[in-house]
Formats: C-alpha cells, sequence, structure tokens
C-alpha cells in the first residue's frame, strides 16, 4: 500500500517547486517588515493544544495522539496558541512569523486538505497601527503572487455592541456569530431561518444597515482608525460587517482576504488577548496561495552535458553553482540529455566535449528557441 492517506498529498515537480517559490516570496516579506522567525514542536499536550476554546470547530478538529507514556497529545493546528509560550519574557512589540505543517482532521471539500503549509505573522503587544502594517505585509505578498484581492475588515467589539442592541442573550451569542459566518456559504433564506430559531434573524437585518447604524457604537471608531491606517500603507479594505472569523480567541479587528475563482477565504486573522497582552496575527496557506496565484514560476536552469568531459563539467558546474545559479550535471549520451532536460523543464543545456576542452568555450542551447551560441570561459564570472 503506497497511497497516500486521504487528505494528504504528495508535492513534486513543478507543484512542489512552486510552492518553495511562495514560500520564499512570503519569508522576504516578513523578514522587510522586521519580524522575527520562530520554530515549534508539531506535537504539543492536547490540553495546551485545546486551549480554553474546546468548541471551536477548528480546535474540534486536531488530531489526537498518545506515546509510549499514555500521554495525551496533539498535533498542532495552527500556530497561534503557541505564542502563549513564546511570549514569555519578550520585550513587546514581539514580532514572529513561522512558516511550517499544520495539521486538522476535517471533512475534505474543495481546497481543504488536512496537512498544509501554514505562514504566520503575529505582533504581541499590538495596537491599530500594528493591524495597518499586518494588512500590509499581506497586501504586499499577494501583490508580489498577482493575486487580485479584496481584503474585508469587521470588529469583534463592534459586533458585540450590536447584539447588545438586538438585546441577544449571552448564552446564544456564540451560536448566532457562527450562523453569521455562515454569510456566504449559506443561501439568505436558509440563514434566516437558522437565525430565527434563536430568536435573532433582527441582527442580520441590522448588520445590512448602512454606516448611519453604525457610527452610533464606539467600537466603530476603531472600523474606521484601522481604514485610515491602512491608506498611509496605500492598502485598501473594505467594512465588511458579515466577516465574524470563526474562533473565538478574537477579541477586536477581523480580517478575511477574498479573491475571485475560488469560495474559500485565502488568507485571514485578527486581534486577540493572549496571557492579558493584545496582540494581532494573518495567516496564509501555501497550497491555497498556489491554487489562485497567477505568477508564471520559470526557474532558470541548466543542465551541462558532459561528453567524456566529467572533470570540467564538474569544475563548470561548480563555477556556475557558486553565482547562485540551478545546474545539474548529466552524464550520458546528448539525446538522453535532452529527454531528461525536457522532463524536468529544464531549458539550457550546455554541451562539454574534448573540442569544447581545447578550445576554452562552452556551448550552449536553448531549448525553447533552439538556438544554439558559443562562449568563451574566463577566469572570472561568464553570463550563460
Amino acid at each position: 500500500m503506497t497511497d497516500t492517506i486521504k487528505g494528504f498529498r504528495d508535492y513534486q515537480g513543478k507543484e512542489a517547486e512552486k510552492q518553495e517559490v511562495i514560500k520564499e516570496i512570503i519569508k522576504s516579506v516578513f523578514q522587510r517588515y522586521g519580524f522575527q522567525p520562530a520554530q515549534t514542536p508539531i506535537i504539543e499536550d492536547r490540553k495546551f493544544v485545546q486551549g480554553d476554546n474546546t468548541n471551536d470547530e477548528a480546535v474540534s478538529d486536531i488530531f489526537k495522539l498518545e506515546d509510549k507514556g499514555k500521554r495525551k497529545l496533539a498535533l498542532r493546528y495552527e500556530f497561534t496558541f503557541q505564542l502563549k509560550r513564546l511570549m514569555q519574557n519578550q520585550k513587546t512589540p514581539y514580532k514572529r512569523f513561522q512558516i511550517g505543517p499544520v495539521f486538522r482532521d476535517e471533512p475534505i471539500s474543495g481546497n481543504r486538505v488536512r496537512q498544509f503549509t501554514q505562514c504566520d505573522v503575529d505582533v504581541v503587544g499590538s495596537t491599530l497601527k500594528d493591524e495597518a502594517e499586518v494588512l500590509a505585509v499581506a497586501n504586499d505578498i499577494l501583490n508580489a503572487l498577482k493575486i487580485k484581492s479584496i481584503i474585508l475588515i469587521n470588529n469583534r467589539k463592534l459586533l458585540n455592541e450590536i447584539l447588545d442592541d438586538n438585546e441577544i442573550p449571552e448564552n446564544k451569542r456564540e451560536q448566532v456569530l457562527r450562523e453569521i459566518d455562515k454569510y456566504d456559504k449559506l443561501p439568505e433564506t436558509e440563514l434566516r431561518k437558522n437565525l430565527r430559531s434563536l430568536n435573532a434573524e433582527n441582527v442580520l437585518d441590522s448588520l445590512k444597515k448602512g454606516e448611519k447604524y453604525f457610527s452610533q457604537f464606539e467600537s466603530y471608531k476603531e472600523v474606521i482608525g484601522l481604514i485610515e491606517y491602512c491608506k498611509l500603507y496605500g492598502v485598501d479594505v473594505k467594512f465588511a460587517p458579515t466577516v465574524i472569523r470563526g474562533l473565538s480567541y478574537y477579541n477586536g479587528t477581523v480580517f478575511e482576504i477574498k479573491t475571485q475563482g475560488i469560495k474559500e477565504t485565502i488568507t485571514a486573522g485578527g486581534s486577540y488577548i493572549f496571557n492579558k497582552v493584545q496582540c494581532t496575527g494573518i495567516s496564509f496557506g501555501i497550497e491555497r496561495l498556489s491554487a489562485v496565484t497567477k505568477m508564471i514560476i520559470d526557474l532558470d536552469k541548466i543542465l551541462i552535458v558532459s561528453l567524456g568531459e566529467d572533470k570540467k563539467s564538474i569544475q563548470i558546474a561548480q563555477r556556475l553553482r557558486s553565482q547562485g545559479k540551478n545546474v545539474s550535471v548529466f552524464y550520458g549520451k546528448p539525446s538522453k540529455a535532452l529527454e531528461y532536460a525536457n522532463r524536468y523543464d529544464i531549458k539550457k543545456v550546455i554541451f562539454i566535449g574534448q573540442k569544447e576542452v581545447q578550445k576554452k568555450q562552452l556551448t550552449i542551447k536553448d531549448l525553447v528557441t533552439g538556438k544554439q551560441r558559443t562562449i568563451t570561459i574566463t577566469r572570472g564570472r561568464f553570463k550563460i
């Protein structure tokens, strides 16, 4: 049995290369904004993974494990909860980024898989200004990946004020918010039916009202403030009162980013309190970004074909690698070398035989155009 388990996938070839390029772009943007890298264990104590949010859908979908010592463990389902440990004794604002696999034992549908690579930035000790910067990070990444997107923002404190205004009792609020979170997933008739069973249909009507209604609430000032700070970064955001975010630990701004051609949110995040400290962050999934990016991944690969001149071929390969080039060496017939190059999407082939060594020249064939050229081997760097 060599098949992958349901919800898990192998990635190789062009798709794997694409994901690696996306990962490097994300990492470079994170670092440009001053975020520091961190790495955490994949396996944690189950109680730590679950935290105080055992009713959250994502938390309920954790993979449960048990080791030989009968300890109850779980695979991490995200990175944010691990900040509770990382943030200890850190000077704020503490700006952390992390990239790695996370796991969720959830139903498989559409673009959902059970293992995916998550890329997070979080600011511990955050303000509204940090929320704007996090959205600027997201905007830079999506622009680099040529993904046209719309950034939707809301505020959980504002939602609580609206629930107060509609006299929704405390014991029903979490369920009401869960239903509203399905706004773009269910037909409105079905959503209204669900809210009616909670005596909360009027909440949906309230969320459809204009700015005059929202401006009466104190927390709406935070929404306007965030929009203004985002403008300083040249980032357009749109207030969307039906954006909820499923995780219950969010306590302020929440955001979701959408694009055409995919119903799922491509990236999302928000603000929360850990250890009595205000934090904010956003998370990207490599696999989902890979599915929607319009960026063409075209790595400049070179294949050196040794025609009985292995020593010189290796020397040239090492020189090119020292210049940052992606180089492979093939030992065999030219016809087999060209088949190999086509199989692995290598577009430049260098033939090195006795004639090339004697003349101190390289013969370079461009497999896209079919053209062939010759360059002289020099002591310093040489352009291929």
